[in-house]
C-alpha cells in the first residue's frame, strides 16, 4: 500500500534551495523532468498535534547531533538559528537562501521503527525513464503540444 511520503518545501528561490539540499545537506536527488528535483529523504515519521485549525502542517529533517550540525553549516555558510531546548529535543532552523527556514532538530523523544514498504518485483510503468531524468511519454506528449 504505502511506499513513502512527500514533502514540498515553497520558495521563492527554489534554484537556490535545491542546491543548498543537494549541495551542502548532501541529499541524493533525481531530475524527474524538466529541472524538478525530487530529493530522497531518510526514513521519516509522522505525528498528529492538536490544534484549532486544519491543513497546518510542518515539515523538520532530524539529525543525531545538532551541535555538530550548527558547525557544518557554518564552515558551509549556511546560517543556523540559535539552539533550543524544547524538551522533545534541541531544534535550531536552517535559513535557506530562497528565504524560508527549515527545522532541524536533534530528537530525545521515542522514535519509531522505519516502515517497511512492500517490495515491487518490477518498477512501475515509466519509473526507469523518470528515475534516468527523461519525461515519461504522456510528459513528452504534453510539451510538444503546449
Amino acid at each position: 500500500m504505502l511506499i513513502g511520503a512527500h514533502s514540498i518545501i515553497y520558495s521563492k528561490k527554489p534554484e537556490a534551495d535545491r542546491a543548498l539540499l543537494r549541495d551542502v545537506l548532501g541529499l541524493p536527488g533525481v531530475d524527474a523532468g524538466e529541472g524538478w528535483l525530487i530529493f530522497g529523504l531518510p526514513p521519516s515519521e509522522v505525528a498528529v498535534h492538536p490544534s484549532e485549525e486544519n491543513d497546518v502542517h510542518e515539515f523538520y529533517l532530524m539529525c543525531d547531533d545538532v551541535q555538530a550540525f550548527v558547525v557544518a553549516m557554518s564552515k558551509a555558510g549556511v546560517a543556523c538559528g540559535e539552539v533550543m531546548n524544547r524538551g522533545w529535543g534541541l531544534l535550531t532552523q536552517v535559513v535557506l537562501p530562497g528565504g524560508g527556514r527549515l527545522g532541524v532538530y536533534q530528537p530525545r523523544h521515542a522514535r519509531p521503527k522505519p516502515m517497511k514498504t512492500s517490495k515491487r518485483k518490477t518498477a512501475p510503468r515509466g519509473a526507469r525513464r523518470k528515475a534516468r531524468g527523461r519525461p515519461s511519454p504522456a510528459r513528452r506528449v504534453r510539451r510538444r503540444t503546449t
